[in-house]
């Protein structure tokens, strides 16, 4: 049986400060490392680069049959529910051999829960 090879795409909004680009691309390092994930990418709504379809495309180039987008949002917002799913349509009827699954935004994650008391308790002790 043929295994199929998988690309992880982290996909945020993109910011006009470089530095918040930035480090979205660190935690798409930090996730290929740490999940031994062998082909990753960083991708961008808008005001960075590479847009959705430039990071499928260079994923596809290396062989990805199987692609997993992780929006790196909080919530399910417009740009989840109507921008994303018009991008990954489009994509589809370019590559309709190609298979895209999007996970769950961070929203309603219990370690997001976690982060939020101890930024809120760190805040206290100042």
């Amino acid at each position: 049986m043929k295994s199929v090879k998988t690309a992880i795409i982290v996909f945020a909004h993109g910011s006009s400060v470089e530095s918040a680009n930035d480090a979205v691309r660190t935690v798409t390092r930090e996730v290929a490392r740490q999940g031994d994930f062998t082909l990753t990418e960083t991708a961008f709504l808008e005001m960075a680069k590479p847009d959705l379809v430039e990071a499928v495309e260079h994923v596809i180039t290396q062989g990805a049959e199987r692609i997993i987008v992780v929006p790196y949002f909080l919530t399910l917002g417009i740009h989840l529910r109507r921008d994303l799913p018009n991008i990954v349509a489009g994509i589809l009827d370019r590559h309709p051999g190609l298979s895209i699954q999007v996970t769950d935004p961070l929203d309603g994650h219990p370690s997001l829960r976690q982060i939020v008391l101890e930024r809120a308790q760190k805040a206290l002790t100042c």
